[in-house]
């Protein structure tokens, strides 16, 4: 698909631009958080964003979507507060974007603690934009960085330039060029979809008229591995496994084994996956490797094995196992060996997901005759609940920055896909009119070279 290696030379063209220096500090992330994420806050930090400076009229509209950019994204993280232009002080006609050429004690006396300071000016190579983060306090530059695109793709520019400024703030990735996958239907059959991470651009990928469920990102988010019930080569109607890949928009099937092919989930290398497969009789997770389709059993038990969810280094996988009774969240080694239950309270847990902070699981739990959201440390201590009289709320999955999970949730009746901050606030909703949408997964950040 066009998208993925358009977003991909983008990339490209602005990790090469970036790195042309600016008569200023070094273009290093500062050293210091200012900003530390998951904490409590009792204030949002406050941002201004001084006008764009153009030099050119047909420069005016792409300074106007840069700024909307830039603002709608930093404002879905919610640490962040926009200071109301009206406050400012300054004349940004007489003044300039770079250290000394302007007064810091014009934007630190209107109580904005951040300042954005930027040019953009059209080039015979597209539009550049010259950009600078100011800390008003430490009046002194906490980032400085030059843009150049093709005009077509300022908008993923001002993306990449609000993931610098969260990188400089809280020392975490941004995920605004980040997707999401999913499984809706609105054709009247389930089918995989992707979204931006804030709910637009919407996309179905599959059309298999059928049932399309489970989708994973592979880590580099140039795959998605999902499963269909289709006949397998033995023409037996079956749940088979099959990867998209955006690169040729192709579809290949990875494994027609009979019984169940799902629930796959790429480990953090991208080498091979865990699933659960029942060719043997009983559902188990297996490691399979896409390249030479070989399977490795990790479960043994008389329950059923299913939902597994990789630890960021790889070491752990997560998953769920009816072993005992009732679907419980377990964890082992990545070899099967050393199995833990973390999970004992309630009558079903299930889709555990595990942050790329390392710091928490989150899974969906059966209590008060519906599913909430829960999140737990990985040795199953510290559970809290962040979900409680909405409706079912299920299928949680962190964000690539461990700030977020989204979710699916019927509370409006249909099943939507929602996402909210890690401690249970500032729910958004993010699909409209997909019908109902379950499974939903966060892609990683896009590789730049």
């Amino acid at each position: 698909m066009h998208h993925s290696n358009a977003l991909a030379n983008t990339l490209i063209s602005l990790t090469l631009i970036s790195s042309l220096a600016l008569p200023v500090a070094p273009l290093a992330f500062a050293d210091q958080t200012y900003i530390a994420v998951g904490a409590a806050k009792t204030k949002k930090t406050v941002i201004a964003f001084a006008n764009i400076r153009t030099k050119s009229g047909d420069t005016k509209n792409q300074a106007k979507v840069i700024a909307e950019t830039v603002k709608s994204d930093l404002t879905f993280m919610d640490i962040f507060k926009f200071l109301d232009s009206a406050a400012f002080l300054e004349n940004s006609d007489k003044t300039g974007i770079a250290p000394g050429t302007f007064k810091m004690t014009d934007w630190s006396s209107v109580g904005a603690e951040f300042v954005i300071k930027t040019e953009l000016t059209s080039e015979p190579k597209g539009v550049a934009l010259e950009a600078y983060l100011y800390d008003t306090a430490g009046n002194k530059s906490i980032l400085a960085k030059r843009y150049l695109v093709n005009p077509s793709d300022v908008k993923t520019m001002a993306h990449t330039f609000a993931n610098d400024i969260v990188t400089a703030l809280t020392h975490l990735p941004g995920i605004f060029l980040t997707k999401i996958a999913m499984s809706c239907d609105r054709t009247g059959k389930k089918e995989i979809y992707t979204m931006n991470f804030d709910g637009t651009n919407v996309k179905q990928m599959t059309h298999h008229n059928s049932v399309a469920f489970a989708p994973a990102w592979s880590p580099d988010g140039n795959r998605i591995a999902y499963s269909l019930i289709a006949k397998n080569s033995r023409n037996i109607k079956n749940i088979n496994l099959y990867e998209f890949h955006f690169a040729d928009n192709t579809i290949r099937m990875l494994s027609d084994r009979k019984g169940i092919n799902s629930g796959a989930a790429y480990n953090p290398n991208g080498s091979s996956m865990a699933m659960t497969m029942s060719f043997l009789g009983n559902p188990e997770i297996f490691l399979f490797n896409p390249g030479s389709s070989s399977v490795t059993r990790l479960t043994k038990s008389f329950g059923v094995d299913v939902d597994p969810t990789w630890s960021p280094d790889g070491k752990s996988i997560a998953f769920v196992s009816s072993r005992t009774g009732v679907p419980m969240v377990f964890r082992m080694n990545a070899d099967g060996s050393n199995v833990q239950r973390l999970t004992f309270a309630g009558k079903y847990n299930a889709t555990p997901t595990w942050s790329p902070q390392n710091n928490k699981i989150g899974f969906a739990g059966w209590i008060d005759h519906r599913f909430d959201i829960f999140i737990m440390n990985p040795d199953g201590t510290n559970i809290e609940r962040l979900t409680k009289d909405q409706g079912n709320n299920e299928d949680p999955h962190f964000s690539p920055d461990g700030n977020f999970l989204v979710f699916s949730s019927n509370r409006t009746g249909q099943q939507n896909i929602y996402a909210m901050n890690v401690d249970g606030t500032f729910v958004k909703r993010l699909t409209y009119g997909l019908g109902n949408c379950a499974s939903p997964k966060w892609s990683a950040n896009p590789k730049t070279p």
